[in-house]
């Protein structure tokens, strides 16, 4: 087993006079010992929660872990987010490397929340589950189509509580647009439009230039399980994402909250097939922009349906929203103002062989319209407690979050970097790529042997699955 500088955990006290070190590295295979293994958590018992990554999103899911009980553990490559951590968690203790705090904390813990960059996602998820802790990541659940469904089998296996951070599942107005699909009320749907202005970071270019690691960063550690690089200006802490090292792009990043409403209403998992059209990219980074085609063949009641996704500001075709209405809004003395239809920059169209439904927005959250312009009918929905409670009462033995690995956010996953696989084949500017077959049984691309790396992607040293 390679090893590297070592970082003992530290308290409250210690951490403060300690400088960035690194901790030993481990082979991942984790094992639930006898001496690990907790009950459910009782509804009276005090939920022990260990964080990885506390910056960005990881901030607000670590402070919604310790309204659910007590943080007990963080770690997090950056020094100076773990200094801002003291302050919210005296009693926690810190670590960089989340390997050694999970096989050191195993005992002391029940669940754990992952909110690091996709990449890690894999490796702190499999651990944590290994260990039969309950696990919340968040989105999109990992970086690969195999990853997902690893996942996905291993928490249904182990029979922990999950919950991907994909929030507006738990949104009434997106379970809202769900029901309403799903009552028939616009008829057999047939196709769907989706899109996102994302990304909002840089994409279709090269490699930063070598720079400097920053004092606070554990470079070795933040590459985690992709290959070494050198460090450069542009990867942390939030640009990394357009880089297929590390993130998956515009679609992995949005398509969980964009594509999450038709998916539901629809059940859009297994494609038989993907084709992308993009600007080009030199398969270091996403391209710029990207249309994806998706065909799904018919699933029990549904028929198939073809979908399409467009970033980096793409939009349908005019053509599509042909005959919705234009906004009336009655003016003070009144009468009333006629505006054109408009499309905003992120939102989904649903064409049924009734009627249509536009919802602007990643979560319908800006209200739906018909072509027809009838005013939607009522539907019956379940209403969500609130999305990070779904998990904490699953948690006490309630039940299933939503968005829970295997039933809900694996098979999302696994649709939406599908895509990534027709991307990684377009890479010539503004021309159609290879369209690719899957065979969702097997997780293979039949036709593309070039794409399996994206699929099933291999670990460094230290960090395999």
């Amino acid at each position: 087993m390679s090893r590297s500088r070592r970082t003992p955990p530290t308290s409250r006290r210690s951490f403060l006079a300690a400088s960035s070190t690194v901790a030993a590295g481990y082979f991942v295979a984790p094992v639930a010992r006898a001496e690990d293994a907790r009950p459910p958590t009782s509804a009276n018992e005090e939920i022990r929660f260990a964080c990885i990554g506390i910056g960005g999103k990881g901030q607000s899911d670590s402070a919604d872990a310790a309204r659910g009980g007590k943080v007990v553990a963080v770690a997090d490559v950056d020094s100076n987010q773990l200094k801002r951590a003291v302050k919210s968690f005296a009693d926690a203790k810190f670590y960089h490397d989340f390997r050694k705090m999970l096989d050191e904390m195993a005992g002391e813990i029940d669940a754990v929340t992952i909110s690091t960059p996709d990449h890690t996602h894999i490796t702190a998820a499999v651990m944590t589950l290994g260990l039969e802790k309950h696990c919340f990541c968040q989105k999109p659940l990992t970086r690969s189509i195999a990853g997902a469904r690893l996942l996905g089998d291993l928490a249904r296996k182990k029979g922990v509580a999950t919950q991907m951070g994909n929030q507006g599942t738990a949104a009434d107005s997106l379970r809202r647009a769900a029901a309403l699909i799903q009552s028939g009320g616009l008829g057999s749907v047939r196709e769907v439009h989706i899109w996102t202005n994302r990304p909002v970071w840089p994409q279709g270019g090269g490699r930063p230039a070598e720079a400097p690691v920053p004092p606070n960063l554990d470079w070795d550690l933040w590459i985690g399980p992709s290959p070494m690089r050198p460090f450069g200006p542009g990867y942390h802490p939030f640009a990394w994402r357009g880089f297929w090292d590390f993130g998956t792009g515009a679609l992995g990043d949005m398509a969980c909250h964009t594509f999450n409403m038709p998916f539901m209403a629809l059940n859009l998992r297994d494609p038989a097939s993907v084709q992308a059209l993009t600007s080009g990219h030199n398969k270091e980074t996403y391209p710029k922009w990207s249309i994806i085609d998706y065909e799904f063949p018919a699933l029990g009641e549904r028929q198939a349906v073809k979908v399409k996704w467009y970033d980096g500001g793409k939009l349908p075709e005019q053509a599509v929203f042909a005959g919705f209405p234009a906004e009336r809004k009655e003016k003070e003395d009144g009468t009333f103002a006629e505006t054109p239809f408009q499309v905003a920059a992120r939102g989904v169209l649903v064409i049924g062989e009734k009627d249509s439904l536009y919802a602007p927005g990643d979560y319908c959250d800006q209200g739906i319209k018909l072509k027809s312009g009838a005013k939607a009918a009522d539907v019956v929905f379940e209403k969500s407690p609130g999305h990070f409670r779904e998990w904490i009462d699953a948690i006490r033995g309630g039940a299933a979050a939503r968005s829970n690995f295997p039933d809900y956010s694996g098979p999302l996953t696994e649709t939406i970097l599908l895509g990534n696989l027709a991307v990684w084949a377009a890479d010539t500017s503004e021309t159609q790529g290879k369209k690719i077959e899957w065979d969702p049984v097997r997780l293979v691309a039949t036709n593309a042997p070039e794409v399996e790396h994206v699929v099933r992607p291999t670990y460094r040293e230290g960090w395999q699955i």
